[in-house]
């Protein structure tokens, strides 16, 4: 490859790279500046859970079809219009006078997440053909967007205290320009597979039942567990994963050829990514409660207190990808589900008492964990199919994981609302978390190792 072949990849890498990383910034910048926007907007607790969750919805439900999308219209065209789309709701969610059309929108900016994910994910396998350097590229791709996760607390506390939450909306704008500029002008589209169809009942099914779970799960606690609203939740949710299921296997184009699930490392790594997303967005959802509501922190400490959780996401990804270049996939998993289970078994001894140094070394064990296990599943599940399935298979794989996320918030929300007191209901969540993580330690004999 010359220089000039490298730099024009490098640059397109990074465009890439911007889209996921707009993606993951806003899931984590938001959260810290919900009480400026309940000062601002009003509304109830209910109100702010929705602007978090309307996203992570939406954003989870449609990956599938847009993994599908991005084979068939081609993954460049998908990308374009999801960076349009988020830049247009950005720009829109900063001038709302309503938290209902705040909730509106952040629904909106799911939809463009959900085309850019599978839609970069689709470009980098094309870009990338050999395994290693694959390996390597996604591992530079993470490592950017691990730079989100870890800038999103911190960055959503400085601007809601300096120059208000509506700032937060308006960082995106000149990120979305960027990616934009620099894959339009550098990318070339992927060949498109017009064989395939859009399976509309296959999405409706998969949505109806990520959203259904999803109220029933956060809204127990407010209608109470034995209500209609949430048993009819529960029972639709079932309904619609039995139709999933029935639809995929009977279709003639369906949203995820159920055959997939043949191979190991799919099935494998579907099941990691949502056991490790599940893990790592209930601790978010945790410690900031824990720093300000039983240490007093600020929402600005609180941020900088999370920090040797989100360091290790923005740089040891690029070291796992080598590592998984050289070695396989098995090897990074399997130690970063044991050192994440270990970093969360620490946690169950917290209390308000507890040294900051005892809470650093947890966070930094999960956090190295997250950084071993995210690149190394999902080099390997990419790497295990042929390129004509790799986007509904980035798509199922985003998905699960986004899944996950959804599950981790409300299922620690629920043990928390519902024990005597909160450092009974946190001892409780790292269990479950520890345990969670333990089982990704199983999954990861699936994983190809070392290649002779």
């Amino acid at each position: 490859m010359n220089k000039q072949s490298f730099s024009s990849r490098s640059l397109l890498l990074l465009g890439l790279s911007l889209g996921y990383f707009m993606v993951l910034l806003d899931m984590t910048v938001v959260s810290v500046a919900l009480p400026a926007i309940h000062a601002d907007l009003g509304g109830g607790i209910s109100d702010l859970q929705w602007v978090v969750n309307a996203y992570t919805i939406v954003f989870a439900g449609l990956l599938l079809s847009m993994g599908v999308f991005a084979d068939k219209l081609g993954a460049k065209r998908l990308y374009i219009w999801g960076l349009v789309l988020f830049l247009i709701a950005s720009a829109a969610s900063a001038v709302v006078s309503s938290i209902s059309l705040l909730i509106v929108l952040r629904a909106v900016l799911g939809i463009g997440g959900a085309a850019l994910l599978p839609a970069s994910l689709t470009l980098m396998v094309h870009m990338y053909p050999e395994p290693a350097e694959r390996a390597k590229a996604l591992g530079i791709w993470t490592a950017i967007t691990g730079v989100a996760m870890a800038a999103g607390p911190v960055i959503g506390g400085v601007l809601a205290d300096s120059t208000g939450w509506r700032s937060i909306f308006l960082l995106q704008v000149p990120v979305a320009v960027l990616s934009l500029l620099l894959t339009g002008l550098l990318v070339r589209e992927t060949p498109r597979s017009q064989q395939k169809s859009f399976d509309i009942g296959g999405q409706v099914t998969a949505i109806g039942a990520i959203a259904a779970l999803s109220f029933s799960l956060m809204e127990g606690q407010r209608y109470g567990w034995q209500s209609f609203q949430i048993v009819g939740s529960f029972v639709l949710a079932l309904l619609c994963i039995f139709l999933f299921v029935y639809i995929e296997a009977k279709g003639k184009a369906p949203l995820f050829p159920l055959q997939l699930f043949r191979n190991r490392t799919v099935s494998a790594g579907l099941l990691g990514g949502l056991s490790i997303n599940l893990g790592l967005s209930g601790i978010l959802f945790v410690f900031p409660l824990f720093f300000q509501q039983v240490q007093g922190l600020s929402a600005h400490s609180a941020g900088l207190s999370l920090l040797p959780l989100m360091l290790p996401l923005a740089f040891n990804p690029i070291l796992t990808g080598r590592l998984v270049g050289r070695v396989g996939a098995r090897i990074p998993m399997t130690a970063g589900f044991c050192l994440g289970a270990a970093g969360s078994l620490l946690q169950v001894w917290t209390n308000e008492n507890t040294s900051y140094v005892w809470t650093f070394i947890g966070l930094l064990l999960i956090g190295f964990g997250v950084s071993l296990t995210i690149p190394s599943l999902m080099s390997a599940v990419m790497s295990s199919v042929l390129k004509e399935q790799s986007g509904a298979v980035s798509g199922a794989l985003n998905s699960s994981r986004q899944l996950g996320s959804v599950l981790g918030v409300a299922l620690i929300g629920s043990i928390l609302s519902g024990s005597q007191s909160f450092m009974t209901g946190m001892h409780a969540a790292f269990i479950l978390i520890t345990i969670i993580l333990f089982i990704g330690i199983f999954l990861s004999s699936s994983m190809p190792g070392r290649k002779n």
